[in-house]
């Protein structure tokens, strides 16, 4: 396990967080000391990349923001080219427990890429009306193509083994939410082996959330459009032939 996690860069995509990405960082590395943390500066107007770099990190900057999915295969890019096997992303605002970073690497022992799930009997977390509503849809019909019964599809909680790695530093969505839900899409229909994990999330730690309910509720009717479409396209095959 160890030397898994040493194979493991946890990339945190990181806008205007200034108030909350260090203390990530710094919890990052003193639950998981054996991996790399890279943070990506997706074009903040604030002081991310000062804090985060202080805190110890490597930051990669971005001169405009991409949004989560194009930070995300920055990261994936860095890891291929650098020699890490395995991806674990991580939110900048804190939400996401670091302690859990190594379960979810450990699960990549039988899968390619590993969720931590928000609604599979751990913690309190709750998501209310037309949000919910989509949640589930979405997740139904993901469970389906993925053929493992999948409870939370929108959770940027996760780790990449290294076909996933492969498969996301060339393909991996750029539009909000499709991050997540379309890059399901992309890896079951690639043959990946996809499991989660039971997780608690947290509040936030700071700063504000980029989007509001609202909108929320709105990317997610278009996500479920989108993934139509990602069904519709012919599937994409990993570069990568094994697990490791």
């Amino acid at each position: 396990m160890s030397e898994r996690l040493k194979k493991t860069l946890v990339v945190m995509p990181a806008f205007n967080e200034e108030a909350a990405v260090g203390d990530v960082v710094r919890e990052v590395f003193a639950t998981q000391p054996l991996v790399t943390c890279l943070v990506v500066n997706d074009g903040s107007s604030d002081d991310t990349f000062r804090v985060a770099t202080e805190a110890g990190a490597l930051v990669a900057q971005l001169p405009y923001n991409l949004g989560v999915g194009g930070a995300m295969r920055v990261g994936f890019k860095y890891a291929l080219e650098h020699g890490f096997d395995n991806v674990v992303q991580v939110d900048a605002d804190g939400q996401h427990d670091p302690r859990d970073v190594s379960r979810l690497v450990e699960a990549l022992e039988h899968a390619d890429l590993a969720l931590g799930a928000r609604f599979a009997g751990t913690g309190d977390y709750e998501a209310r009306g037309p949000r919910r509503w989509a949640m589930v849809v979405l997740a139904k019909l993901l469970s389906r193509s993925a053929g493992v019964t999948l409870t939370d599809t929108t959770s940027g909680f996760r780790a990449s083994g290294p076909k996933a790695v492969a498969l996301f530093a060339e393909h991996y969505p750029a539009e909000y939410l499709g991050d997540t839900v379309e890059s399901l899409v992309i890896a079951s229909r690639a043959g990946l082996v996809i499991k989660q994990i039971p997780v608690a999330m947290r509040v936030r730690a700071g700063g504000t959330p980029s989007h509001g309910a609202i909108k929320a509720t709105v990317f997610l009717a278009r996500v479920g459009v989108a993934m139509l479409f990602a069904f519709l396209r012919p599937p994409i095959q990993s570069k990568t032939k094994g697990r490791k």
